[in-house]
């Protein structure tokens, strides 16, 4: 990404900061949007509606309140530095202490990748009937084509199309269903932890705040930098970065809260148990229609193409930044480090045997790892030796530091219920 950076300090010495600006930075907040409305989303939102109902709303709301925070904190560390959270990490941690974060996040963009790649081969199968198998090399084979032979500009693009595709598709399928929305309110900001919930809680967590979402924010956000070295530019930088961010995030609170809904006003309601993404596309058909069935398997298969390109990206990042790099599709490393990923995830479900379930449990794992990151990205964005002037304030700290609680709490109520349940 410096390179092009570099690009852009060159032609541009300033920005210009007019009514119509904020338009020239929309597009890295969306990237990251893409991988928190995937194919894990659908299957835990899905679960969610299905066996909760309304109940669950909050932990999206919850979610992608930490989300905006976290995701800001990452761009921040990027425009700040010029750094993303891996290159910062290998430079600034012990290298016993960088080894085992970066691994971590390698596994967790792995199971991303796993759960992108799966979400889009289950779409090939409700719409084309082609063998999961067949249909996971199928996606595999494009994405890595879309990310070898595309540039980051036309990428970004595909994902902003990508995106506006999946909205659409769920204010259709909205428009079906009668929601009682009184009780949807309630279950936006009403915490709740039903019984036998918090497997499912952590998956939507997994699935919302997701880590290497955070990794990627802080490479891609240096596509859109002039200057790092005035002042004046950061802050603007800041400012525009953060209302793309929080553009982003509640374009992605939307679709997810549609998720929930759909399944909440058609399964929940009608007490129909969900195990599959297969069988939620088969049940929407007598209950909604033909068109209903065909839209939410689209849907599905633009959700696990264009969030397969982003976990492909991140892996791409995080493996560069171990070798104290940027992100550059055309580097060695770049390069290797999307391979790993893509090819790794597909290989993995070559052995799975209950899609549904390994798409909630790939979330639950992201989960886990989650904590990790957030508290490396608060060390990394509190240190002014890092940070400079730019360092994390009181307030920030607090927020973050809040956010990571929680996320680790929500884990140890998970562990519980793991032990409880042998």
């Amino acid at each position: 990404m410096k390179f092009l950076s570099n690009f852009l300090s060159a032609k541009y010495h300033k920005p210009r900061l007019m009514g119509l600006e904020i338009f020239k930075f929309i597009g890295p907040g969306l990237l990251v949007t893409v991988g928190f409305i995937d194919p894990g989303n659908w299957a835990s939102n899905i679960a969610a509606g299905a066996q909760f109902g309304y109940t669950l709303l909050w932990m999206v709301t919850l979610s992608t309140v930490m989300l905006i925070i976290l995701q800001h904190n990452a761009a921040h560390l990027g425009i700040a530095t010029g750094l993303c959270i891996s290159e910062a990490a290998t430079q600034y941690l012990p290298k016993s202490m960088s080894v085992f974060t970066l691994s971590s996040a390698m596994l967790a963009a792995i199971f991303t990748a796993l759960a992108e790649i799966l979400g889009g081969a289950i779409a090939l199968q409700m719409l084309f009937h082609i063998p999961l198998r067949i249909g996971s090399i199928m996606v595999l084979g494009l994405i890595l084509w879309l990310l070898y032979a595309n540039s980051y500009r036309l990428l970004e693009k595909y994902i902003i199309g990508f995106v506006s595709l999946i909205g659409l598709s769920f204010i259709f399928e909205l428009s079906l269903i009668n929601i009682p929305w009184n009780e949807a309110i309630v279950g936006w900001v009403t915490p709740s932890i039903p019984k036998g919930s918090i497997l499912i809680i952590m998956s939507v967590l997994g699935a919302v705040v997701m880590p290497h979402n955070l990794f990627l924010h802080s490479e891609i956000i240096q596509s859109r930098q002039w200057n790092l070295k005035d002042e004046k530019i950061i802050k603007y930088q800041l400012k525009f970065e953060f209302m793309d961010t929080v553009f982003a995030m509640v374009i992605g609170w939307a679709i997810n809260s549609a998720m929930i809904l759909v399944a909440a006003a058609t399964f929940f309601s009608h007490k129909i148990p969900v195990t599959e993404l297969n069988q939620a596309q088969a049940m929407l058909r007598p209950l909604l229609g033909n068109s209903a069935a065909v839209v939410f398997a689209l849907a599905l298969l633009f959700a696990g193409i264009s969030s397969s390109v982003t976990a492909g990206m991140a892996g791409g990042t995080i493996f560069a930044g171990i070798f104290k790099e940027s992100y550059d599709i055309k580097d060695r490393h770049s390069k290797v480090g999307v391979g790993i990923t893509t090819i790794v995830a597909t290989l993995i479900i070559m052995f799975i045997s209950d899609p549904f379930k390994g798409l909630i449990i790939s979330q639950m794992l992201l989960s886990i790892q989650l904590p990790i990151t957030i508290f490396l990205q608060i060390y990394l964005t509190s240190s002014r030796k890092i940070m400079g002037t730019h360092a994390n304030s009181v307030v920030d700290k607090i927020l973050l530091w809040s956010s990571g609680i929680i996320v680790f709490m929500l884990n140890i109520l998970l562990f519980n219920q793991i032990i409880h349940s042998f």
